[in-house]
């Protein structure tokens, strides 16, 4: 608890989004202590504004002049032919003096380490980092910062923070993610825009059907089933810093300047009453503003623990602002509302008939009346009259029944924009001045920033004289130095050591306190200096890792084959495979799927969950005591687990490790890992790209599948399949149901459920990367893994023996996936082959 009893206001962050430079003004003058903003490539928000890395000593200065960070996102995974721009770019936030970089890529943070040891880095939620033991892996990396998954709850992070001594960094306000932060295909797979490569196509934000069974569920008017609410945790600010929070991070790159502007203030607001020692609660009109800067409707997201159905409504996907009621009764030109929320004229409506994807009705108030007679100002309550603007809404297609939102308050976008018309501190920065001298000899003044702690030093230009009527006194400096208005600072203290009563002219002291404040000024927006060990034309580890060597070549590709029930593994082991994989819903199958590969003479790995909490390391230790053959790993903390168990099984690296260049593959093979597989966001290219200067006899490519799309802690089948809200509850559904999600045009995609109960989405059609098999065979690849999900026995044996033909060169790839009827694609997106 050392972190709880050393908060501090100052040791506290809030962290804001910056989308554009009106964004990052909103974010300063309302109290950020730092900014997060991207510039054009290589930040996980491509369709916000962005900065352009030319800006980047401009952004930091005018940051630093305010006394507020500012961190660069670079939480995308990098391929392998962007390496030296990505090189190139931290050199320019070296220079510019960024605070820290915000990473996702393990292979750039190997980078970012090789070309400055002491350059902050602080660990992106993309890295899906969510325990002690994932926090304490990237700690060997110099991470200054890490930020927590969005669903660790308050216990889990205490745990945490009382395990870790990185800063812990937590989301507090803003939109949620349904699924795990870097650990989601979906908008890659099915519109080609990758989510860890900062081009998200928001997929969760779509209606499906809920297919249970093969029989689709009736719902009513719920169809985003994996549309969360948007996360406000304003009323969690107090145990957020119990719990060992230091970084309250507010979601928002694409949210305009007025958003930024809202919530910031009022969670600055809320920060400075905790340490101020008041019982701070967050008024209604508080909420209400915070709703119509964006509100999918509010929800603590996974804080308070999970309550699926608190999470996710169902009935729309979008923003919708305030809710001001029902419509009671139609008028010729109005509509009959009993009020629950404030309105007045020029405020803008929507009327809601339960079916957000069709256009809706709505516009600005023109006029509110009661009773018929014209109400002026803003009627806070009550049975009203609202009528819309004459060309705005249709009223033949408003009803009886219909909700209405406020959308828009002109009036509040307007005190927010005032806020941050013109560029001033959020609060001024205390200094001290100590005088000193002797008559006859200069006036020295040492001029201390008590925020930054540099001091300077200005001496008169005009010796000092006896004073014959008003000498010199602190008050007196007090009052012509004190005055700094326009700029960053106050004068708190004067500090005068003189042995006689001496004066100087005012117009010296006047031009004193500029020369120091300009000074001050000027050593504020210097660029803070890192140490730089190697410069891009230095760095060779750019170009490739370790070759691979003369015998690896010539080994037999081996077919890796995993399986997801048991039936599919008394298949496999009928089979000539070479190693089996078995990723089992429960856990407490795995020791039969062990058993069953021994048999057979068959080696076999277990598959780690792809998430890692506190508390379920029992999980972990469960799979060594089944005794198998090696480990396939899904993520950081439990590759940190292994390793701190120091466990002889060999370790394998799945795709959720993002591995996407060759410097991430060193990482991990570093690590301890005997095999790595490269991340599933790789086209074909970019995946030769990477071969190519990688140790290949270390990587195993994934081959066959049904591409794993969405994986999340919210769980559907809880959700929509019982009365209960997380596991302790639901009556586990999942255990006699099988449900699939489908899509709009007609695919449906199966959920699975793993021993976290957390839910993985797969997609409907499996895809196989056969036609590629010739080419990684050439580059010296050997491994190979196909991988099942409700196939039969039969298609076990089917699709094993068209993967072993072709890997043996009595097939061709094409009449392997044509065979099959699968999709001829290599991970999420096709991509061509350049012939080199």
């Amino acid at each position: 608890m050392d972190r709880v009893r050393k908060a501090t206001r100052d040791s506290i962050e809030l962290l804001a989004p910056a989308g554009n430079w009106d964004c990052m003004k909103a974010a300063v003058a309302n109290g950020a202590n730092a900014v997060f903003f991207g510039v054009e490539k290589f930040n996980a928000r491509a369709r916000a504004d962005n900065f352009k890395m030319d800006d980047l000593p401009e952004i930091m200065g005018y940051l630093h002049r305010y006394g507020v960070k500012g961190y660069l996102t670079f939480n995308i995974l990098v391929f392998e032919d962007e390496l030296r721009d990505a090189s190139e770019l931290v050199d320019v936030c070296i220079e510019a003096g960024v605070d820290a970089v915000i990473v996702q890529d393990m292979g750039l943070v190997e980078l970012i380490r090789e070309i400055s040891p002491d350059f902050p880095i602080h660990g992106s939620t993309q890295m899906t980092i969510t325990s002690p033991e994932a926090v304490n892996f990237v700690d060997e990396y110099g991470m200054e910062v890490v930020v927590l998954g969005r669903e660790n709850n308050l216990k889990q992070i205490r745990t945490i923070a009382e395990k870790t001594t990185v800063p812990l960094e937590v989301f507090v306000h803003g939109a949620l993610c349904v699924s795990y932060s870097g650990q989601c295909l979906t908008s890659e797979m099915w519109g080609g825009r990758s989510a860890n490569r900062g081009e998200c196509a928001q997929a969760c934000r779509l209606p499906y059907d809920l297919i249970v069974d093969g029989v689709q569920k009736e719902m009513g008017d719920i169809a985003y089933l994996l549309s969360p609410k948007d996360l406000a945790a304003i009323d969690l600010i107090p145990e957020l810093i119990e719990t060992g929070v230091s970084s309250f991070k507010i979601e928002g790159r694409l949210k305009s300047p007025e958003y930024v502007a809202n919530v910031v203030g009022k969670y600055r607001r809320a920060i400075d009453a905790y340490f101020e020692g008041e019982n701070y609660h967050t008024s209604m009109e508080d909420m209400r503003e915070l709703q119509q800067s964006f509100s999918r409707g509010f929800t603590h997201g996974f804080l308070k623990g999970t309550n699926n159905k608190q999470l996710v409504d169902g009935t729309f996907p979008k923003s919708r602002g305030v809710y001001l009621g029902m419509v009671k009764k139609k008028l010729k030109d109005a509509v009959i509302c009993e009020l629950e929320a404030p309105l007045k004229r020029g405020d803008g409506i929507v009327f809601d008939a339960g079916k957000p994807q069709e256009k809706e009705e709505g516009g600005r108030v023109y006029d509110l009346r009661k009773n018929g007679r014209k109400v002026e100002g803003e009627v806070a309550a009550g049975i009203i009259e609202i009528v819309p603007g004459r060309n705005d809404v249709r009223l033949n297609r408003v009803q009886v029944g219909d909700k209405i939102w406020k959308t828009n308050d002109p009036e509040l976008d307007r005190r927010l924009r005032k806020t941050f018309e013109h560029d001033r501190p959020f609060e001024l920065t205390p200094i001290s001045v100590t005088a000193y001298g002797s008559e006859g000899k200069p006036l020295n003044s040492v001029w201390l920033d008590t925020q930054t702690g540099a001091k300077v030093i200005v001496t008169s230009s005009l010796p000092l004289e006896t004073a014959i009527k008003r000498p010199l006194t602190e008050e007196y400096l007090m009052d012509q130095w004190g005055r700094l208005g326009g700029t960053v600072y106050e004068l708190s203290t004067v500090e005068m050591q003189m042995d006689k009563q001496v004066i100087l002219p005012v117009k010296e002291l006047n031009r004193i306190r500029r020369a120091a404040v300009e000074q001050l000024m000027a050593l504020r927006e210097l660029p803070r200096r890192f140490t730089k060990t190697t410069t891009l034309h230095e760095n060779e580890s750019i170009e490739s890792s370790a070759a691979l060597t003369g015998e690896h070549t010539t080994r037999r590709p081996e077919l890796i084959v995993l399986c997801r029930t048991m039936e599919q593994i008394h298949a496999a082991t009928r089979t000539d495979v070479d190693y089996l994989y078995a990723d089992f819903e429960f856990i407490k199958d795995y020791p039969a799927a062990v058993s069953a590969a021994h048999q057979f003479g068959k080696k076999i790995a277990l598959a780690t969950p792809r998430i890692h909490m506190p508390g379920e390391n029992g999980v972990l230790n469960a799979m060594l005591k089944a005794a198998p053959d090696a480990i396939l790993v899904r993520n950081l903390g439990a590759l940190n687990y292994f390793n701190q168990m120091q466990t002889s099984l060999p370790l394998i690296g799945d795709f959720s490790l993002n591995i996407a260049n060759h410097k991430a593959v060193d990482v991990f093979l570093e690590q301890g890992l005997t095999r790595v597989t490269p991340s599933y966001d790789l086209n074909i290219q970019q995946m030769v790209d990477m071969l190519e200067k990688s140790r290949v006899d270390k990587i195993e490519l994934v081959i066959h599948q049904h591409l794993p799309m969405f994986h999340t802690e919210h769980c559907v089948y809880c959700t929509f399949l019982s009365d209960g809200t997380d596991y302790t509850n639901c009556g586990r559904p999942c255990e006699s149901h099988r449900v699939s999600l489908q899509d709009r045009i007609g695919m449906s995609h199966p959920v699975r459920v793993d021993t976290g109960c957390r839910n993985t989405v797969y997609n409907a059609i499996e895809q196989s990367g056969a036609e590629y098999i010739s080419h990684f065979l050439e580059l010296g690849v050997r491994d190979f893994r196909i991988e099942f999900l409700e196939e039969s026995e039969e298609m076990v044996h089917e699709v094993i023996r068209l993967y072993r033909q072709a890997l043996d060169g009595k097939r061709t790839g094409t009449s392997v996936w044509k065979s099959l009827k699968a999709t001829n694609q290599l991970g999420v997106t096709r991509g061509q082959l350049i012939k080199k």
